[in-house]
């Protein structure tokens, strides 16, 4: 199905350009959504006599945004959440954690806007983009750890995944991973096999 973009859609096309999409996309999202229409004469002449009013709606729109961004660009925000000692998250953190954070600090972002492929699953410093119109993009920084003590070793650029790390150097010496395996010692197993 050929439509009219209304706005500027990432990977697909600038306002006001004529596209062939799938037939799905268009009618499950685009039109719906308000952000195409359908490319038939009648909606051609439509959406030309409403052009510069589109544009300029998109321009206000896009201000609004780069205003927000310019405050929300390179924050930093800490995440607590338990974790093992590997640094292995017992859950994860998706976008709606991501987006319910940055809310609470006082702006407005909906999960859809968070650019996020996978959910985050391991305790560290992780860039996240942040999408607050088609063409405005912010990057912030989450800080997941287990405390906010751990959180701001990390920001100092400490690297919390093993055990020396998280407890210091008095961790217990017989807790340590080489007193329980010793690599020269040959299976007992291995003499019925020869």
């Amino acid at each position: 199905m050929e439509v009219i973009l209304l706005e500027r859609i990432s990977r697909l096309g600038q306002m006001g350009d004529t596209v062939k999409v799938k037939d799905g996309f268009a009618r499950n999202f685009l039109l719906p959504q308000g952000k195409a229409l359908r490319a038939n004469e009648g909606n051609k002449k439509k959406f030309e006599g409403q052009r510069a009013q589109l544009e300029a709606r998109n321009l206000e729109r896009k201000s609004e945004a780069q205003q927000i961004a310019d405050k929300l660009d390179g924050k930093i925000f800490i995440i607590v959440r338990s974790a093992g000692e590997t640094g292995q998250l017992y859950g994860s953190v998706s976008t709606r954690d991501i987006a319910d954070l940055v809310t609470a600090e006082g702006f407005s972002v909906a999960r859809n806007q968070v650019e996020l492929n996978h959910p985050i699953k391991t305790i560290g410093l992780t860039n996240v983009a942040i999408a607050l119109h088609p063409e405005v993009e912010v990057t912030v920084t989450l800080n997941i750890a287990r405390s906010s003590e751990e959180a701001e070793r990390q920001t100092k650029g400490e690297m919390l995944t093993t055990a020396e790390a998280i407890y210091g150097d008095d961790i217990n010496e017989n807790a340590r991973p080489d007193s329980f395996f010793d690599p020269n010692a040959e299976f007992e197993g291995d003499e019925e096999n020869a």
